[in-house]
């Protein structure tokens, strides 16, 4: 069902191009400046260079990014986002604004939680 709707619904279409683990990260770290492949692996280190190799193929592919190739010795590659691209910056700024919000929704949790804990121990030591 789900290839059935790709191209028709909007958000299975966006969830099929977004499907890899490092697309987002990948896509933000573009969205900064023009990188070569080596300067997006510094960027990414956890990133395997097969993944990388992978990703910014499909995400050529799937016409957010563009590879250029210069025509040199040693050969120069550079990736940056297509304009395509370029109209998804917005909702990686978006995506960063809800993404702090929910890092602070965490450190309250957190925060309650370690406060409920302390006051659960607090009791236990008082009942001895």
């Amino acid at each position: 069902m789900e290839n059935d709707l790709f191209g028709i619904c909007p958000f299975v279409t966006t969830q099929k191009i977004l499907t890899g683990k490092w697309t987002l990260l990948i896509m933000h770290c573009l969205s900064e400046r023009t990188l070569r492949f080596n300067e997006l692996q510094r960027t990414l280190p956890s990133l395997t260079s097969t993944t990388l190799t992978k990703q910014l193929r499909m995400l050529e592919d799937h016409g957010l990014i563009i590879r250029t190739v210069y025509n040199q010795i040693p050969p120069r590659v550079e990736y940056s986002l297509s304009d395509l691209g370029k109209n998804f910056k917005p909702v990686l700024d978006e995506l960063e604004i809800w993404g702090n919000q929910y890092i602070e929704f965490l450190k309250n949790k957190n925060q309650i939680s370690d406060q409920t804990n302390d006051d659960t121990n607090k009791n236990e030591m008082t009942s001895f």
